[in-house]
């Protein structure tokens, strides 16, 4: 920012000072002031001005604004840049050859050497804009061609937005080849600006894509101190943060011009740093000056990033720096060919009065031209011919194989010669400006050739489309580049992929993997975290104050694996030991097969079976008193609803479904209220009896006969089997998976669906036993020899002990364990009606016959009477 602040106020005191020289002048305006630069020239209708570094560095005396010339020395001759300028100078020669591009039109040219210096560079536009003539007469209206009617250039992003500031105030179209800043694409601000190169923001995230690739989450950043370097900044970590993909280690600003301590600095950081990835948006001098230090400290084991000012610059491909360079990875401007112009660059000798050919003609044969170029330091030696045999030097000017800038070069011209063509072909009364008035050669404004610059749109000869956004970018692709030092001491720089913007998916990287070098003894891709992923079954927890790459390993709770942050499994899944994975739940269920299941399936068809034995020896028994005399029919239903009671506990055992789930409960309801029914009746019989002996009560019986008892069990039953089917209808019991006992598990049970029907349907058969038990007591007294009424109160008072206990149970017994209580409780009900009601009977009939007759029943009743 400093060095583009020193630009504009330059700017402002030279306009000041033209401005109010020109004020006083009447008729006329003239130039105060000449700058006496490195530059090329070639006449035409219409000329376009380049931009371009012919040399390295300057010694520039200082700026005055007096008549006296300002005295330039430019240092280091940069063979690449002067390639630059004479591949604008061939696209512009063969656009004129060319018959459909601009006919009857010749293009001609002013070009610069900027000589790496802002200063410099910025006169250099200023005389593009201005003109070299020295004086000029004023005019009512000001008509003519201006002196260019549009630049390429600049090379760098600092000259570039130095330039633009001021000449795109007069509309002034400038077409970059190299100034890849995002803050150019600012409209508002640039308006004229136009480029060929994709922009920092394009290579930002193609540099992230390629972190992703390799799983490198913990880098760091270099860049350069200017504007190029510190946009660059902001926005790498901006949009790596955005992405997610990583962190940055550490950010330092490499510093211009010599500075060993802060050098030393940067690369003491770059030694203690885990990072073993390098990412450096610099130009090739701060490189080479980094990598002078990173040699002497000898930093080795790094995976170097290039941004597309050094990912292919020959300068750094040396013995000295290889070692260290080797394997790096590059973003550089896309390659392309351009057809005949090495020849064109053979041919240069023709062009040796222009300064730059002389200068370059100097440096590559180490000759002289007498006299020597004003403010040219003699290269010494013998006499430049002119004559030299190029093809015998081996100069990097005619290495046209890895065109790159130059290919962007060639793009700008051609997008301003069909703009320009364009403009030309305008049909007067169907133009685009006012009044559909049309631009003519004679009267061309530089604001009338953005119009057409910003719908250009063309194919190379290459394949290349090129056409411009909104913003004046271009359309974004990069080659990835990768360096390999090759056993016989030559550096190769090989093309291993392709990263471009799509219309509809974005950018899109395409890598051959199998192509890439990789300067480790693994010759695999480095590892660069700040923290090693978590295994399987852990967690990341952020370490304070660190960036969220740093991180430490934490277990996964129960019921979550691994992931990045750790998930809960889905509800039917738990988590396995490790962690890593879900696994299906324990279905938990009274199953068949688990102990307790098995004693319960056993106990069951075990009170079964005794009910079958019971019925069989009632059956075999029938004629006997003790089975004739305690109501046969009823003691034989009561039996089968034993039997019943028995075998609907299974329906609670086993993996509940829909139907057993209906069914358990209904069968339970039915069957208990048909054997309590039963045993009612007995109870309401045998008081009847009591009665009937006595005088005057032999009419009770007649109202309560056989058939009385048949239907006051099939009534009491039928009200039963009126509320289950209310039940099941309303709100029928159904199969669920609980998981609210047990994280781990699913608990299988039977939802009731209905509490009120559940407990309507207890509330009937405990008012049944009840009623029993309560009828019985009163007739245990009774004078018989076997009076049933005691079995029947001993009976009743098992059963409702045994369900009174039952409620609490059920209510506190969570899971499988319910189905238990309630298959317990009807095991032990029924038992208890079994053995208290037919035990002593069964007793009687085996093993004491000599009772079993009518006279041992009655006697005791006989004797009292």
């Amino acid at each position: 920012w400093e060095i583009t602040l020193n630009a504009f106020l330059v700017t402002f005191l030279l306009y000041v000072y033209l401005i109010s020289e020109s004020s006083s002048l009447l008729s006329s305006c003239k130039l105060r002031r000449q700058f006496y630069l490195n530059s090329m020239h070639k006449p035409g209708d219409v000329v376009l001005g380049g931009l371009f570094k012919g040399h390295y560095t300057s010694v520039f005396s200082k700026l005055s604004f007096t008549s006296e010339p300002n005295q330039l020395s430019c240092q280091g001759f940069d063979t690449a840049g002067f390639r630059h300028a004479m591949t604008m100078a061939f696209a512009i020669d063969e656009i004129n050859k060319k018959p459909n591009l601009l006919p009857n039109v010749t293009l001609g040219y002013s070009l610069y050497d900027n000589c790496a210096t802002l200063v410099i560079g910025f006169s250099a536009a200023l005389l593009l804009a201005s003109g070299q003539e020295e004086q000029f007469m004023l005019q009512e209206e000001c008509l003519g061609t201006p002196p260019v009617l549009g630049i390429v250039g600049d090379s760098f992003s600092t000259f570039s937005i130095a330039t633009s500031d001021v000449l795109g105030l007069f509309n002034l179209p400038i077409v970059s080849y190299y100034a890849t800043c995002s803050c150019l694409s600012d409209r508002q601000r640039f308006p004229s600006f136009f480029r060929t190169i994709p922009s920092d923001a394009f290579q930002v995230r193609a540099m992230i894509k390629i972190l992703k690739r390799f799983g490198w989450t913990w880098a760091g950043l270099l860049v350069s101190d200017d504007d190029y370097g510190l946009h660059v900044s902001q926005t790498f970590q901006s949009d790596l943060a955005q992405s997610g993909g990583g962190c940055l280690a550490y950010s330092e600003i490499l510093p211009w011009g010599e500075n060993p301590a802060e050098l030393k600095r940067i690369v003491e950081i770059m030694k203690r740093s885990t990072a073993r990835v390098v990412i450096v948006f610099a130009h090739q001098i701060h490189m080479i000056q980094l990598m002078e230090e990173v040699v002497r400290e000898n930093v080795t084991g790094l995976q170097w990033i290039a941004s597309e000012a050094w990912s292919a610059a020959a300068v750094l491909q040396t013995p000295r720096f290889m070692p260290y360079l080797s394997g790096t990875l590059g973003i550089a401007i896309r390659r392309g060919e351009i057809l005949g112009l090495r020849d064109f660059l053979l041919r240069i000798h023709f062009l040796i009065n222009t300064f730059q050919v002389m200068q370059f003609w100097e440096y590559t044969f180490h000759c002289r031209f007498a006299p020597p170029p004003a403010g040219w330091v003699e290269a010494g030696g013998e006499v430049c011919t002119g004559q030299e045999d190029l093809e015998s030097v081996g100069t990097e000017l005619l290495d046209v194989s890895d065109l790159r800038p130059e290919y962007n070069i060639y793009k700008a011209v051609y997008a301003l010669a069909y703009a320009l063509d364009d403009m030309l072909q305008c049909e007067p009364g169907r133009g685009p400006f006012s009044g559909h008035s049309c631009a003519t050669l004679q009267i061309l404004k530089p604001w009338q050739l953005i119009h057409y610059l910003e719908k250009v749109n063309f194919t190379t000869s290459f394949g290349d489309q090129v056409s411009f956004d909104e913003n004046g970018d271009a359309l974004p692709i990069y080659d990835v580049m990768n360096w390999l030092w090759l056993p016989d001491g030559r550096t190769k720089v090989q093309s291993v992929g392709l990263v471009k913007k799509l219309a509809s998916k974005g950018e899109e990287l395409t890598l051959d993997e199998e192509k890439i070098f990789w300067n480790f003894d693994s010759k695999q891709s480095p590892l660069s975290v700040c923290s090693e992923s978590c295994p399987p079954g852990t967690r990341m927890a952020r370490k304070k104050g660190q960036p969220f790459c740093c991180f430490d390993c934490v277990p996964c709770s129960e019921g979550k694996f691994n992931s990045m942050e750790c998930t809960s499994c889905p509800e039917d899944f738990w988590s396995n030991v490790q962690r890593d994975h879900c696994i299906p739940k324990k279905t938990e269920f009274l199953s068949y097969h688990e102990p307790l299941g098995i004693c319960l399936t056993t106990t069951s068809l075990l009170g079964t079976f005794i009910c079958a034995v019971v019925l069989g020896i009632f059956t075999y028994h029938r004629s006997t008193p003790m089975v004739r005399a305690n109501n046969s029919e009823l003691s034989f239903l009561l039996l089968l609803s034993l039997k019943s009671c028995f075998l609907c506990s299974l329906l609670f055992i086993g993996r509940p479904s829909l139907w057993t789930c209906q069914l358990r409960h209904a069968a339970f309801g039915i069957s208990f209220v048909l054997c309590v029914s039963c045993i009612l009746v007995k109870t309401i019989v045998v008081l009847a009896v009591f009665k009937a002996s006595k005088p005057g009560g032999g009419a009770s019986l007649k109202w309560f006969g056989a058939v009385q008892q048949r239907g006051t069990v099939l009534v009491l039953t039928s009200i039963q089997a009126a509320i289950c089917t209310a039940w099941i209808v309303s709100a029928s019991p159904a199969p669920h998976k609980n998981t609210q006992y047990h994280n781990d598990k699913i608990v299988y049970e039977c939802v009731v669906g209905s509490t009120v029907g559940f407990a309507v349907l207890l509330s009937y058969v405990g008012f049944l036993a009840i009623l029993s038990f309560l009828l019985a007591f009163l007739a245990r007294n009774l004078p018989d020899n076997f009076n049933e009424a005691k079995l029947i109160t001993f009976s009743m008072l098992i059963f409702c002990a045994v369900w009174v206990a039952f409620v609490p149970a059920y209510v506190n017994s969570p899971g499988k364990y319910s189905d238990a209580v309630e298959v317990f409780a009807i095991l032990a009900s029924s038992f208890g009606l079994l053995l208290a009601l037919f035990g002593p009977k069964c007793y009687i009939i085996l093993l004491r016959p000599e009772r079993n007759t009518k006279k041992a029943i009655m006697g005791r009743s006989i004797t009292k009477t």
